[in-house]
């Protein structure tokens, strides 16, 4: 057996902190020495310590600890927590990286100050009139690859069938909520008509002149891309036809998985057109 500072030493754990975990009853000594009154640990309670540990990084109290360790829960059922503990970890981090990622990019565009970037030509054309079916709903830019989970989902082998085109994000401003916008995520279909289940709809977009401007998803200038785009819709006289939601075109390259080249789509008319419709 072990005295209390021996077994400190080996377990890490203060003096003061094992002395506590006594009084509490967390952690009693696995012998008390009548005479001189020394606590004595065995090897043993190094396990105990372990999941005291464990629970401690999963969010418990001391008091729901006691209660957890009275109950002695199964070790696969710890691992199972430990596990989901380590998800929402991942997760969180998955988030910061990508906060982290923005970030750079915002930084890249203080430092640009106003140049365009040569890589990002924007082209004047005409989009074709496209059938749609799409899931909406509110949400920040983070959330599309989400609610193209969720959409995919709904999917049925019929409904698959009909797709023609590439994953297509519907942009349109909405007054609701501070930083949220109205998506509604799809795809082209054919012309028939389907019976969609009840999250889905099925709408046609019309032809439209559209200022456009493509980037590949890894860019290091993904950011900038909006900037490009406005200053030259700026530049060439153009206003933007508000009536009418932006798109987004995300085509999969087949040579570098996980990497889209993605199409910004604004809908745009001259300036004078505007002015007159007012």
């Amino acid at each position: 057996m072990f005295k209390i500072s021996e077994f400190s030493r080996l377990s890490r754990i203060p003096l003061q902190t094992l002395r506590y975990y006594d009084q509490i009853g967390i952690l009693k000594p696995a012998k008390i020495d009548d005479t001189t009154g020394y606590r004595y640990y065995c090897a043993e309670q190094l396990l105990q310590i372990n999941r005291i540990v464990i629970f401690k990084e999963l969010g418990f109290s001391l008091q729901q600890i006691a209660q957890l360790l009275h109950e002695n829960i199964p070790a696969e059922q710890i691992r199972g927590m430990l596990r989901l503990k380590e998800n929402e970890i991942q997760s969180l981090l998955e988030m910061e990286m990508s906060k982290l990622a923005r970030i750079k990019e915002r930084v890249q565009l203080v430092e640009r100050e106003g140049r365009i970037e040569k890589e990002h030509e924007v082209v004047l054309k005409q989009v074709d009139g496209m059938h749609l079916i799409s899931y909406s709903a509110l949400g920040a830019a983070e959330d599309i690859p989400c609610l193209f989970q969720l959409f995919d989902s709904l999917l049925d082998a019929s409904l698959k069938s009909s797709l023609t085109g590439p994953k297509t994000v519907l942009w349109k401003e909405t007054g609701t909520k501070d930083q949220l916008f109205e998506f509604g995520v799809g795809y082209a279909m054919k012309t028939e008509s389907v019976k969609l289940p009840e999250q889905m709809e099925q709408s046609f977009l019309p032809a439209e002149t559209m200022a456009t401007l493509l980037f590949r998803s890894d860019s290091t200038f993904k950011e900038s891309a909006c900037l490009d785009l406005a200053t030259w819709i700026e530049q060439h006289g153009y206003c933007i036809r508000s009536e009418q939601p932006g798109r987004e075109i995300y085509v999969p390259l087949s040579e570098e998985p996980g990497v889209e080249l993605i199409e910004i789509q604004i809908p745009i008319e001259a300036r004078g057109q505007s002015e007159r419709g007012k």
